[in-house]
C-alpha cells in the first residue's frame, strides 16, 4: 500500500511541529511562523514514538575510560586567521556554516581557502548552487592566476546529485555555496524551507561523516544579522562562523559562535582589497594611525577573543530639532548608548536630553563587550564639552570599562593584556576602572586635564 500524505506544520523560526495551524508557535512563541508543509506516513504506522521499538532491549553503557579517542589531524586552509578561528584547521567529517551578509566575503574567503588546499596537494571540490562555473572562474582570476583555477567545481541545485558527486569523488575538503540553495526532489516544499534546508544539511552531514570530508558551508543571514533557516540547523554543524564587516568598508571580521573543535574565544581580522582578503596581524596600529583626535575621539582598549584590540569610538553630539532627540549607533548595541547616557545625565552631570547623538565604531568593527561602555561615555562627554581628549602629547584617549547603573566602573577580563596593548602605542594613562572609580570622577578628570592644557597653550600663545 502506498504511503499516505499527511499535512504538517513547521516553524520557520525554530522548526518546531505542529499537527495544526495556529498563530503562535507553540515552541519559541514568535507569530506568523508555521508554514504548512506535506509529509508522506507509511501506511500502518501507529501513533506511538518513534523511538520505541517493541523488544528492544536498549543500549549498553560504556565508561568513558574505555571508549577510543579519534585523532583528529585537522587541515590547515593556509589562512591564519581563519585557522585560529577554527582552533587550529578543519577537522575532517566536520561541518562549518559559514554566515554573513550578501557581499561581506563569505564566497571569496572560501575560494582562497581551497586554492591554498589545492596548492597543498589536497583533494578539494567547490560546488556553487548560486553561480555558474564562468562566474566562480571569474572571481578566482582576480583573486589569483595560479591554484584557484585548478579547483574543481560544479554548479548544482539537486542535492541527490551533490550527494552522488561527494561520494563519487571523496574530497578531502568540499564548499557547498549555498546550503538554503539546495533542493531536495523528495519533499515538496520550495528550497530554503524549514524543511528543506533541515533535510539537506542532514543528508550532507551523513555523507561527510561516512567519507570524513570536511564540509564548508555557506548561508544566507537575515536582515536582523542572525543565520537565515531553522535553528536546528545550528545544533546539526559542529562550527559556526560569523563573517561580519559592511560592503563599503575594508575591514571584516570573523568570529566562532560555536565550535565542537575549538575555542569560542578567537577571532580573525581581515581586509577586502581588489585580489580578495587579506589577513590583518596587527589591526591596532592601523586603527589608532587613523584616530582623528579630534573633540568625541577616543580609542577603545577591546578584545577581540583572546587577543587585545584598539578601536577607535567616535560621538557626535548636536542640537536636536526633534521631539523624541535621535539616537543612531554603528557598531554597538542601540540600547547600551541608551544605558550610557542615562547613566551620564545621572551621575556625571552631562544631560542630552535635548541633543541628538550618533556613536560609531570606526572601520566598521563591531563590538559587543560592556568594555566599551566607559569609551561611549568619554567620547559623548569630549563631544558634548568640545574638549579632545589626550592620554599622552599626541595620542588619543584610551580607555576601557564597564559601567554599572549607579556610575560606578567595573572591571572586565584581560585587563593587563588591554593596558600593554595600549602601552606598545605609548598611551601610558588609560582611563580604566582600576584608576577611576566612578564615572563621574573619570569625566571631570580627563576633561579638567585637558582644559588645563588648553588653558595652558592659550597663555603660551598670549
Amino acid at each position: 500500500m502506498s504511503p499516505r500524505p499527511t499535512t504538517i506544520h513547521v516553524c520557520s523560526a525554530c522548526g518546531h511541529e505542529s499537527p495544526r495551524w495556529s498563530g503562535q508557535c507553540p515552541g519559541c512563541g514568535e507569530w506568523n511562523t508555521l508554514v504548512e508543509e506535506l509529509r508522506t506516513r507509511p501506511a500502518g504506522a501507529s501513533g506511538r514514538a518513534s523511538g520505541q521499538r517493541a523488544g528492544s532491549a536498549g543500549a549498553t553503557p560504556v565508561p568513558l575510560g574505555s571508549v577510543a579517542a579519534e585523532d583528529h589531524s585537522r587541515l590547515s586552509t593556509g589562512i591564519g586567521e581563519l585557522d585560529n578561528v577554527l582552533g587550529g584547521g578543519l577537522v575532517p567529517g566536520s561541518l562549518v556554516l559559514i554566515g554573513g551578509s550578501p557581499g561581506v566575503g563569505k564566497s571569496t574567503l572560501t575560494t582562497m581557502a581551497l586554492a591554498n588546499l589545492v596548492a597543498g596537494g589536497r583533494r578539494t571540490l567547490y560546488v556553487s548552487a548560486e553561480e555558474s562555473p564562468a562566474q566562480i572562474r571569474l572571481r578566482a582570476e582576480r583573486l589569483s592566476a595560479g591554484a584557484p583555477l585548478r579547483i574543481p567545481v560544479i554548479a548544482e541545485t539537486d542535492l541527490t546529485t551533490v550527494l552522488a558527486t561527494l561520494e563519487r569523488e571523496r574530497p578531502e575538503v568540499c564548499v557547498i555555496d549555498s546550503v538554503q540553495t539546495l533542493n531536495c526532489a523528495e519533499l515538496t516544499s520550495a528550497a530554503g524551507s524549514v524543511a528543506q534546508v533541515r533535510e539537506v544539511a542532514t543528508e550532507i552531514m551523513r555523507v561527510a561523516k561516512a567519507n570524513r570530508i570536511a564540509v564548508l558551508l555557506v548561508g544566507h543571514v537575515t536582515k536582523d544579522g542572525a543565520l537565515a533557516g531553522p535553528r536546528v540547523l545550528e545544533h546539526l554543524v559542529d562550527c559556526v562562523l560569523q563573517f561580519e564587516g559592511e560592503r563599503e568598508r575594508t575591514y571584516r571580521t570573523v568570529r566562532a559562535i560555536k565550535n565542537r573543535f575549538g575555542s569560542t574565544n578567537e577571532a580573525g581580522v581581515f581586509e577586502m582589497r581588489d585580489d580578495g582578503l587579506v589577513e590583518v596581524l596587527d589591526a591596532s596600529a592601523r586603527f589608532v594611525a587613523e584616530a582623528t583626535r579630534a573633540p568625541g575621539s577616543v580609542v577603545l582598549c577591546a578584545m577581540e577573543g583572546s587577543r587585545p584590540l584598539l578601536v577607535e569610538v567616535q560621538a557626535l553630539v548636536s542640537p536636536s530639532e526633534l521631539e523624541p532627540p535621535r539616537r543612531v549607533v554603528a557598531g554597538i548595541d542601540r540600547n547600551r548608548l541608551a544605558l550610557v547616557l542615562a547613566v551620564l545625565g545621572r551621575h556625571a552631570g552631562i544631560g542630552l536630553g535635548n541633543a541628538d547623538v550618533f556613536v560609531n565604531v570606526v572601520g566598521g568593527v563591531r563590538i559587543d563587550e560592556p568594555g566599551a561602555d566607559l569609551a561611549v561615555a568619554l567620547a559623548v562627554a569630549s563631544a558634548a564639552r568640545g574638549i579632545a581628549l589626550q592620554s599622552a602629547p599626541g595620542q588619543p584617549l584610551a580607555c576601557f570599562g564597564e559601567l554599572g547603573l549607579t556610575g560606578e566602573l567595573r572591571s572586565v577580563a584581560h585587563g593587563d593584556r588591554r593596558l600593554a596593548e595600549a602601552a606598545r602605542f605609548g598611551m601610558g594613562d588609560v582611563a580604566e576602572p582600576q584608576r577611576f572609580r566612578s564615572l563621574r570622577d573619570a569625566v571631570r578628570a580627563v576633561v579638567a586635564h585637558e582644559r588645563a592644557a588648553a588653558d595652558r597653550v592659550a597663555l603660551t600663545r598670549s
